[in-house]
């Protein structure tokens, strides 16, 4: 069974902080909150512990790991060039949600890359999490802590409830706060590029990168610099529609969808704003309600947990509306629900 050990999370328990930390210089996995989801952590330097977050969430060893480390000091431990722009970076949003992707050094393995030559890496906020890491000693490789390809975990109990058994500890710091995964900068590549949106925004970025490009580029090479980037990830068991278009429209077109599930006897979910609960609960709907209209604060912290909520219930599929990708939370949250959806897509007119 996996150890769950509840931790303060604006005051960790140095007792709680040193036991898992001591799991972590063993070689054992540990779960712990950081400010966007939760992490699944393993030494960075030691292969064959890294090679056990693969197994436990079954995921394929092409998708690299993020490394996070305690302080933006300790980037030098496993990146082996560090160019002026990513110190500037590191003074602006550091700690925090903004990844990036440098040249390795050689004894970060191969097993943590997917066996390129760049290595992601990041400090968080989370006082749990920056606790943890500086009482280990060790950088920590840590992807979300739930099966591969499933809805990231924002609380303890979505952990335990992918991975229970799987893995030696969880640290419960309750839920956490920006509820979707980092931001992702590649600075190996000429311009620097976004690998993925999230809560540190292009808008921001350019401050600093006024050529920033997105996504990576035509050709580039196969082995991923950074995770997020499959066409499927973050995906519910029901499968899940979006659907674009004028207001009106596209809530009637959801709307008459639910009526004919309904009428054929097959449970449909609706993953929706606030505004627009009641009339799909009328219309026979299993609701999920993310925010009221325009709060993507609030849609990115409960985007997960909805589409848990969805599945707990047993539900045939899902339709939800999608969301415009603006230069805040828009982008990170339209790239969630794209590939939670890989790709199914319906635009009304």
């Amino acid at each position: 069974m996996t150890l769950i050990l509840p931790v303060d999370p604006r005051s960790p328990q140095p007792d709680v902080i040193a036991r898992a930390a001591a799991c972590l210089r063993e070689g054992g996995l540990v779960a712990f909150p950081t400010e966007t989801v939760y992490g699944l952590g393993a030494n960075a330097l030691d292969a064959t512990a890294v090679g056990r977050i693969f197994t436990a969430k079954n995921r394929p060893f092409h998708d690299p790991l993020i490394v996070h480390v305690a302080n933006a000091a300790e980037i030098a431990r496993v990146a082996e060039y560090i160019p002026a722009l990513a110190w500037h970076l590191a003074e602006a949003f550091w700690p925090g949600p903004l990844t990036l992707v440098l040249p390795r050094k050689p004894l970060v393995p191969d097993v943590v890359t997917a066996g390129g030559s760049t290595v992601a890496v990041r400090v968080p906020r989370h006082l749990v999490a920056r606790a943890l890491i500086a009482a280990a000693g060790v950088p920590v490789a840590a992807p979300s802590a739930n099966l591969f390809s499933r809805p990231s975990p924002t609380t303890a109990a979505h952990v335990t409830s992918d991975l229970d058994g799987r893995i030696d500890i969880v640290l419960d710091g309750g839920p956490t706060d920006v509820g979707v995964e980092s931001t992702v900068v590649d600075l190996t590549s000429t311009p620097p590029r976004v690998l993925r949106p999230g809560a540190v925004t292009f808008e921001m970025l350019r401050v600093f990168i006024p050529d920033l490009a997105a996504g990576a580029p035509a050709g580039s090479n196969p082995v991923a610099a950074s995770p997020g980037q499959l066409d499927t990830h973050y995906a519910p068991k029901a499968p899940l529609t979006l659907y674009a278009g004028p207001s009106a429209s596209r809530l009637a077109r959801m709307l008459a969808e639910v009526a004919s599930d309904v009428e054929r006897g097959e449970p449909v979910g609706a993953l929706v704003s606030m505004e627009e609960a009641g009339a799909f609960q009328r219309a026979g709907a299993v609701t999920a309600t993310l925010a009221p209209e325009g709060d993507l604060d609030t849609a990115a912290a409960r985007l997960y947990a909805c589409l848990r909520e969805l599945d707990a219930t047993g539900v045939a599929r899902i339709i939800a509306s999608a969301i415009p990708p603006d230069d805040r939370l828009g982008a990170a949250l339209a790239d969630r629900l794209t590939r939670a959806a890989s790709g199914r897509l319906i635009t009304v007119h």
